[in-house]
């Protein structure tokens, strides 16, 4: 498999004169959207307080049910909140599903129908393993089991972990220590194929599995470590197979590693491979693929589509990072909340042409049907820079830009009307980039943490750009959803602009479509 050595963290700002130039239960009110808001309109925020992790979405009555960690302040210890969708865009909110207990916060975990029984609480209930820390001792962390009856609205918990922590109670030397300070985050699933529950645990180096026929007893099976563990620990860790398109099977192992000390994203890393019912087997060992090169796509979850659950799946995550989560950022003061989930995408696995499968992202089909409005601009040739005759704060911009000898090619949204504040997205060299160094917000800065990239051949001379801009974040989907970049933007009121740039030759910028969109979460 082809690997790139490349670093987000590269010096060159990929801006040049062109660039530069441009200086079901009762719900839960809805989020204020007062005088001054910025609030996002079509990514899903907490109506109030903090919110982190997103928890694998349970499908049940054509009804998505999402669980995210809130706390009532930034980075505090919290439960789980409960939020609901048809569509993957549009949400309502339904308050606290599991709640915060002295001592004995709700960290993340997963949650399945059992359909079967098998734990014993009635065919149909939503089963929960969550990680919390057994009297508050942070080696303590341990797998509890939840189980809801009412459709997903109101849970249970066993009083005892159901996987335990047993590196917790023998550690002694610092190592044992920090190895056990990190075991959490199950996910599990069903293996229809043996007719037993998997769960993967992650871990500081490695990928832990147990597997188990009633949800209550687990046996632990055999750890997934990788060599390179400058990659970092396992986070939120994610097992599935899917259906490549050329019909296929594959399993895919996935997880939010921070790769930053080498270069490399801090979002979500997987590995395809084989379940072989006691260990994952993968592909590539020594080289996982990210599925987003921005600074702010963590604790990403994936549940299969319900339409095409083999050949599709769904994709959410944390838009934050742990190297500034814990700040108060602008939305903090206008609206009082603080964090946002990324917008939904569909996955796909192809095989790509030197024989490796990747995982490749488009936003969820439902967003067409949420523009409130759509304005289709003429194509242009730009030499240096160029600003369009739009302005807006929550939409999508979808074109085709195509060059010969322009070493510097991009979009400037979030532009100001004297055009010193943006974020340049655009491709120089062999990378593609985003950069919202230009936008950085005094009292919120994101520096040194303000231009990622991610590795294009550098003779590529065209790209399919659908850019995703909210009133705090913008996702850039390119070609056909081989990369994406995600990430956190601060825009200030008024910074509603786009210009097109390019340094080194002139470009074509056509197929200029904008869909706007109103506030669509409720």
């Amino acid at each position: 498999m082809m690997t790139h050595a490349m670093s987000r963290r590269h010096v060159l700002q990929g801006t040049g004169a062109g660039a530069l130039a441009l200086l079901g239960s009762s719900r839960r009110a809805a989020p204020a959207r007062a005088q001054g808001s910025l609030r996002a309109h079509f990514h899903m925020t907490p109506p109030s307080g903090w919110l982190c992790d997103p928890q694998r979405p349970v499908y049940v009555g054509g009804t998505h049910h999402l669980y995210y960690l809130h706390s009532a302040v930034n980075n505090g210890q919290g439960g789980w909140d409960h939020a609901t969708t048809t569509d993957g865009v549009s949400y309502s909110h339904h308050g606290v599903a599991l709640p915060l207990r002295p001592d004995f916060p709700v960290w993340s975990g997963s949650a399945v129908v059992d359909t079967a029984d098998c734990a014993g609480f009635g065919a149909g209930a939503i089963i929960v393993l969550a990680t919390q820390p057994t009297d508050g001792i942070r080696k303590y962390q341990e797998q509890y089991l939840y189980s809801s009856t009412d459709g997903g609205f109101t849970f249970t918990a066993l009083p005892d972990p159901v996987i335990p922590n047993t590196d917790g109670r023998t550690a002694a030397t610092q190592a044992e220590i920090e190895n056990a300070e990190w075991f959490r985050d199950p996910k599990i699933h069903w293996d229809a194929a043996r007719n037993e529950w998997v769960c993967v645990i992650g871990r500081a180096r490695y990928a832990a599995f147990y597997t188990s026929s009633d949800l209550r007893d687990w046996q632990l099976q055999r750890n997934f470590d990788y060599p390179n563990h400058a990659l970092g620990g396992i986070e939120c860790p994610d097992l599935f197979e899917m259906t490549a398109d050329d019909g296929t099977r594959h399993w895919v192992l996935g997880a939010s590693m921070d790769a930053y000390s080498i270069g490399l994203p801090m979002t979500y890393a997987y590995w395809t491979g084989t379940w072989d019912g006691g260990q994952f087997l993968a592909d590539d060992v020594d080289n996982p693929q990210w599925l987003d090169w921005g600074w702010d796509w963590y604790a990403a979850v994936t549940w299969p589509s319900p339409e095409a659950p083999d050949t599709r799946r769904y994709a959410v995550a944390w838009m934050n990072n742990w190297k500034y989560a814990a700040r108060d950022v602008p939305t903090d003061a206008t609206d009082g909340y603080n964090g946002q989930n990324s917008i939904v995408r569909e996955l796909r696995l192809d095989r790509q042409p030197g024989g490796w499968y990747s995982l490749l992202s488009s936003p969820v089909a439902a967003f067409a049907g949420h523009a409130s409005a759509t304005t289709v601009l003429p194509g242009r040739r730009v030499d240096g820079s160029a600003v369009l005759p739009w302005r807006g704060q929550a939409y999508e911009l979808e074109l085709d830009i195509s060059w010969d000898a322009a070493v510097n090619v991009g979009v400037s949204v979030g532009r100001s009307a004297d055009g010193f504040r943006h974020t340049n997205i655009g491709k120089y060299g062999a990378e593609l980039y985003v950069d919202r160094a230009p936008s950085d917000l005094a009292g919120y800065s994101l520096v040194p943490y303000t231009r990622a990239a991610a590795p294009i051949d550098p003779a590529a001379r065209s790209m399919h750009l659908r850019i995703f801009v909210d009133r705090q974040s913008v996702e850039v989907f390119v070609n056909a959803g081989h990369t994406v970049l995600s990430q956190q933007v601060h825009f200030a009121e008024g910074e509603t602009g786009i210009s097109f740039y390019t340094d080194g030759g002139p470009a074509t910028f056509s197929g200029i479509t904008i869909r706007e969109f109103a506030a669509v979460v409720a």
